[in-house]
């Protein structure tokens, strides 16, 4: 696509993810999330990354750099922009039916989109998965099944 053709923001984010995700890849990170947005008058790209064993300054310094350098290239963010690299943090958000699978034990935040059982927050363990369906054992209502589809947000909770 040319530099001068125009891209919503949609569009520009996956062409970015597209771009991003074999470079990190290639270093062992894993994509968690992805933020492309205006905020005042300077656009930011937050690119938060993870890797076995947890992600380093260092690592997200890499990162940075090649994500730089590869945008740079291919000229896929028609303005300037800030690059931000981080870990997703202790409470990290769960996406995809693999961050439900991978966290399988850990505690969790989920916001519903509609009521569910009369209430739209849980907060309880990871239970498992069953295709779309993520086991939960909340602690107001006991075990409970949330199609991923129903999820409005999901973070880990930070267990001491």
């Amino acid at each position: 696509m040319a530099a001068s053709e125009k891209l919503d923001k949609k569009d520009t984010g996956t062409a970015i993810r597209d771009i991003i995700i074999p470079i990190l890849n290639s270093f062992g990170f894993e994509l968690v999330d992805m933020e492309y947005k205006k905020s005042g008058p300077r656009w930011f790209l937050r690119v938060f990354i993870d890797k076995k064993g947890g992600v380093s300054l260092d690592d997200c310094e890499t990162a940075s750099t090649h994500i730089s350098q590869v945008l740079d290239v291919e000229d896929t963010i028609p303005h300037t922009y800030i690059l931000e690299v981080s870990s997703p943090g202790l409470d990290r958000p769960l996406k995809r039916i693999e961050d439900y699978q991978r966290e399988t034990g850990k505690l969790v935040r989920i916001n519903t989109y509609k009521p569910i059982n009369n209430q739209r927050e849980f907060f309880g363990r990871i239970l498992g998965v069953e295709g779309e369906l993520i086991k939960i054992a909340d602690r107001k209502i006991g075990e409970i099944e949330i199609l991923l589809s129903d999820i409005a947000k999901a973070r880990l909770d930070v267990e001491f």
